[in-house]
């Protein structure tokens, strides 16, 4: 993470929680992340130096002001008028990450071969929330690679219960073992 998203990305987190904000802005965050990434020229044109600050700022406000929290969109202003616009996703990223450590929601990543079903979805869910303590935010991405079984990745950790990993280990028990 870079040291402009820890720092802008704190500071807005810490004006949200201190207005009790935290939540909506998140969303509004997650929103505007997910439409900047597919609209990358709309963040060239917010970065495109040939254009005064004033203009690009004003671009914003025309775009986003009656839609987004007045927080939401002076960050972003911000973010323009310092060359920092590129940074947003990162911003978001820290952003959510203080959210859920102060509420105590832990990201887990559930890759399959198949999309597991909901039921699965959520057996997996509690079962990591009993260990963990913690409210589950589960994403499940499918891999063609994995032949079966499910790998696990949560708080920098991968906890691989995959058919290739018990098939290595295998592999490793039978490389080391003098007959």
């Amino acid at each position: 993470m870079t040291e402009v998203a820890t720092t802008y990305g704190q500071a807005l987190y810490e004006l949200a929680r201190d207005e009790n904000l935290t939540q909506d802005i998140l969303g509004q965050l997650t929103v505007l992340r997910d439409v900047l990434t597919r609209e990358s020229d709309f963040v060239t044109l917010l970065c495109t130096p040939s254009i005064p600050k004033q203009e690009r700022t004003q671009v914003l406000d025309d775009a986003l002001r009656a839609s987004v929290h007045p927080y939401v969109l002076n960050f972003l202003k911000i973010l323009t008028e310092k060359g920092y616009v590129k940074h947003f996703s990162d911003c978001c990223k820290f952003f959510r990450q203080q959210y859920n450590k102060d509420n105590g929601i832990l990201e887990v990543t559930a890759v399959t071969k198949l999309p597991l079903s909901q039921e699965l979805q959520i057996k997996l869910t509690d079962k990591i929330s009993a260990i963990t303590g913690k409210t589950i935010d589960l994403v499940n991405k499918v891999d063609p690679e994995v032949l079966g079984g499910v790998r696990l990745d949560l708080d920098g950790r991968s906890v691989d219960g995959t058919v290739r990993a018990r098939l290595d280990d295998i592999r490793s028990i039978l490389k080391n073992t003098v007959l």
